[in-house]
C-alpha cells in the first residue's frame, strides 16, 4: 500500500470505530434509564414487597389477575386521582394484559413521583413468580 493512503484510511477507519462505539454507548445507557419490563423487574419487586396494581380492565380483572393486585383502569377517568392517592413511599408494580397499557400507567405514576416497575403483562408477572387467582 502505497505511504498516501495509509494517511487516508486511517482517519476513516478511526472514524468508524468512533462513531459504532458511540452508538453501542447510546443503545447502553437508554436501556439502563429503567428495568426492562416483565420478568425481570417484576422479579425483583417481588422480593422488596412491592404493591402490585392491575391497569386492566374490571371485567379482564374479573377473569384472572396476580393475587392481591389492586385494581386501577389506566382507561378511567379517575386513574389520575386514584393514583394521587398511593403512598409515595411504596414501590408498585404495573402490568396488564400485553404490556401497553402497564407502559403508559407506568409513565403517567412516574410523573406522579411515585416509584414504580412496568411489570408488562399478566403472563409476564406469573412467570416472575407472582401467584395469580
Amino acid at each position: 500500500m502505497k505511504p498516501g493512503h495509509r494517511v487516508i484510511l486511517l482517519p476513516l477507519i478511526l472514524g468508524a470505530v468512533v462513531l459504532l462505539a458511540g452508538a453501542c454507548g447510546e443503545a447502553a445507557s437508554a436501556s439502563g434509564d429503567d428495568p426492562a419490563p416483565g420478568k425481570d423487574a417484576a422479579g425483583v419487586a417481588l422480593d422488596q414487597g412491592a404493591v402490585v396494581i392491575d391497569v386492566r380492565t374490571p371485567e379482564e380483572y374479573a377473569e384472572g389477575h396476580v393475587e392481591g393486585a389492586e385494581l386501577i383502569d389506566v382507561q378511567s377517568a379517575e386513574f389520575a386521582s386514584q393514583i394521587a392517592d398511593l403512598d409515595p413511599e411504596a414501590q408498585y408494580v404495573v402490568y396488564c394484559r400485553s404490556g401497553n397499557r402497564s407502559a403508559a400507567a407506568a409513565a403517567q405514576m412516574r410523573d406522579a413521583d411515585l416509584d414504580v416497575l412496568d411489570g408488562g403483562s399478566l403472563d409476564d408477572m406469573l412467570a416472575a413468580g407472582w401467584p395469580g387467582t
